[in-house]
C-alpha cells in the first residue's frame, strides 16, 4: 500500500528557463530555490516554492528531449508539462499501480530533481502525464 501525500509540484515546460522565472520572481514575487541540470532526463530544473507545491520549470538542455518535444507539440509555447504527486513509499506505489494494471513509464524509481526518487505513470493512465515522487528524507 502507499499514499499520496500532497501535489508535489506542477512541471511547466519553458523554452527559456531565465526568461520564464522572471515572471514568478520579478512580477509575482516568488523566491527560486535554486537550479539544477538533470543530465538523464536532458533538463535545466528551477523549483518556486508556492507554499506546499513547488512550480518546477523545465528547460531541454537537448533538441531531443522530453521537454523539447513537448514544447515543439505545443507550436513552440510553454505550458503545464506533469503534475507530481507525492508519495509516501514509491516503490509500493508502482507496484501497487502495476498490479492494478496501471501502465507506467517507469518501471523502477530514478533519481529527480532536488534528490527525489521520482517515477511517471503513462498519461494514457489518465490522460494527464502524473509524476510520482517521493523526497528524500
Amino acid at each position: 500500500m502507499f499514499k499520496v501525500e500532497c501535489v508535489d509540484h506542477i512541471g511547466i515546460a519553458v523554452p527559456d528557463l531565465k526568461e520564464a522565472k522572471k515572471f514568478y520572481t520579478d512580477v509575482l514575487g516568488l523566491k527560486c530555490t535554486g537550479e539544477e541540470e538533470v543530465a538523464e532526463q536532458k533538463v535545466k530544473t528551477a523549483f518556486i516554492p508556492t507554499g506546499e507545491a513547488e512550480v518546477e520549470l523545465l528547460e531541454s538542455t537537448s533538441p531531443d528531449g522530453p521537454i523539447a518535444k513537448f514544447i515543439a507539440k505545443n507550436g513552440g509555447r510553454q505550458g503545464i508539462q506533469h503534475v507530481a504527486l507525492r508519495v509516501d513509499n514509491i516503490e509500493n506505489a508502482i507496484a501497487d499501480l502495476k498490479a492494478k494494471g496501471v501502465r507506467m513509464i517507469d518501471e523502477k524509481p530514478r533519481y529527480g530533481a532536488g534528490g527525489s526518487s521520482i517515477a511517471f505513470i503513462h498519461p494514457k493512465a489518465s490522460g494527464v502525464l502524473l509524476e510520482l515522487c517521493q523526497r528524500k528524507k
